[in-house]
């Protein structure tokens, strides 16, 4: 489809419904908007417009599906698919001034908020009332539109589950400019097709997300952290499923190995507390009482030496638990900081596969003369794989790149997994999730987005197109 570019005519459109400080022109956005985190692809946009109220969203799109200007939909820009990246330039609808915290319903237990809201603003906002946001996305300066575009999951999965889980509502804007409800309050919902649930995962593909309606869950009252060596990652991996069969379910179950945990040192100049070993899990588990914690922890622990751990080490202090867990939650970060460019493969696949398919990225890595690490969430079989550049020249890279991706992402198919756990399709990925699908399920994805963008002006380019 062949695309409007802006025009001044445009510009004073945007300005008459946002304001003039609030639409920027190409000039005049910061370089940072013309990629995401990991920034495999820049593109800058022809103008981003700052919204700040949902009837701003509506007029934008409304104006841009009348005149066949693309739309692509930004958060804080933490994604690592170029999911947020202006593809087809036209308009960036940067949404981070729609920050608002709007209603926290106590009876309900649910929390309103705009899409800009912060993930760490969330759980600083939501705790000292003694309630949780459960959903738990490594990136904690994400804006919760971000995540619920993405269906983020994150370290609690385990046992709490992904982001789709705790939205009960949302508002969006449509194509051509209609504000909607998708559900709300209700604890429940039979009637019809899930809207919502559709909308949830599209990366803005079919709607943009300008508020949500959350739902919390009491705060437990403690947490302990488990700090788990074993000698092989094999044998590391092969625990996890007996360990998510315990009767306290552990929050979370992480798995790294000690290249990752030695990068984070480095990174954070900051002691990781043990790293004598080749391979770990990482345990979580809650409660409301002691006697009940303390009674899960020893039985986790049981198991792990059980299952070939050759030690538990417990984190049962916030000092101990967040030594452990800023290393943990600054891996990517780490990763990146030690080479000069990558490219992440985020993979899912049954999790008693997770221990042969990391072995296979070690034997393609000796097989490639290419550096991978890896790290991930063992309990619901996310690995986050990253391929890295180190000193290669470019062409090289990308040929390995390529290759080493191709691989990984048929290896994991074989297992019965998919191309992405939690961080999306976006535009990196879409020729894998062609390949993982299939044409059917494509063309069923290309009927929905005709349905509910049939100018093609959300955030095109992404997903399946």
């Amino acid at each position: 489809m062949a695309y409007k570019k802006i025009d001044a005519v445009d510009i004073a459109a945007l300005v008459a419904i946002c304001g003039q400080e609030q639409v920027k022109t190409k000039e005049n956005i910061n370089e940072d908007f013309s990629h995401d985190e990991l920034a495999g692809v820049h593109v800058f946009p022809e103008v981003m417009v700052e919204p700040r109220t949902t009837a701003q969203v509506s007029a934008v799109i409304k104006y841009a599906y009348e005149n066949y200007i693309p739309v692509t939909p930004r958060g804080q820009g933490t994604g690592l698919v170029g999911g947020a990246v202006a593809v087809h330039e036209g308009i960036l609808l940067n949404l981070c001034r729609m920050n608002k915290i709007l209603e926290l319903d106590q009876a309900t237990m649910m929390l309103t908020v705009e899409a800009g809201v912060l993930l760490m603003d969330i759980y600083k906002y939501v705790e000292p009332f003694g309630l949780s946001y459960p959903a738990d996305p490594g990136e904690k300066s994400a804006t919760i539109g971000g995540n619920i575009s993405t269906n983020a999951g994150g370290m609690r999965a385990v046992k709490y589950g992904v982001t789709r889980d705790y939205v009960k509502g949302l508002e969006v804007v449509l194509a051509d400019g209609t504000i909607m409800l998708l559900n709300g309050k209700n604890a429940k919902n039979s009637s019809g097709y899930s809207l919502k649930d559709l909308v949830i995962g599209s990366e803005g593909t079919l709607a943009v997300v300008t508020k949500a309606i959350l739902r919390l869950v009491s705060l437990p009252a403690r947490v302990v952290s488990l700090l788990v060596p074993f000698d092989d990652l094999n044998t590391a991996i092969s625990a996890v499923p007996r360990l998510a069969m315990l009767k306290a379910m552990p929050t979370s179950i992480e798995f790294m190995e000690r290249e990752v945990i030695l990068a984070a040192e480095e990174y954070l100049g900051k002691k990781f507390p043990d790293k004598s070993a080749p391979a770990y899990l990482l345990l979580t588990l809650d409660g409301n009482s002691k006697s009940e914690l303390d009674a899960a922890y020893s039985t986790a622990a049981e198991k792990c030496l059980e299952c070939g751990a050759s030690d538990v080490f417990i984190a049962d202090t916030d000092e101990r638990r967040e030594a452990i867990w800023t290393a943990r939650g600054a891996f990517l970060e780490a990763i990146k900081a030690s080479t000069t460019e990558m490219d992440e493969c985020d993979v899912v696949v049954p999790r008693d596969k997770i221990a042969e398919l990391v072995k296979f990225t070690h034997n393609l890595q000796s097989e490639m003369n290419i550096r991978i690490m890896s790290f991930g969430h063992a309990g619901d079989g996310n690995l986050h794989i990253y391929v890295l550049r180190d000193a290669l020249p470019v062409a090289e890279w990308h040929q390995k790149l390529d290759a080493a991706f191709a691989q990984l992402y048929a290896r994991a198919k074989t297992l019965g997994g998919q191309v992405s756990g939690e961080h999306g399709i976006g535009f990196a990925k879409k020729d894998f999730l062609v390949a993982s699908l299939g044409e059917k399920s494509i063309a069923l994805m290309h009927g929905i987005k005709q349905v509910f963008d049939p100018r093609n002006i959300l955030n095109p380019g992404k997903i399946c197109q």
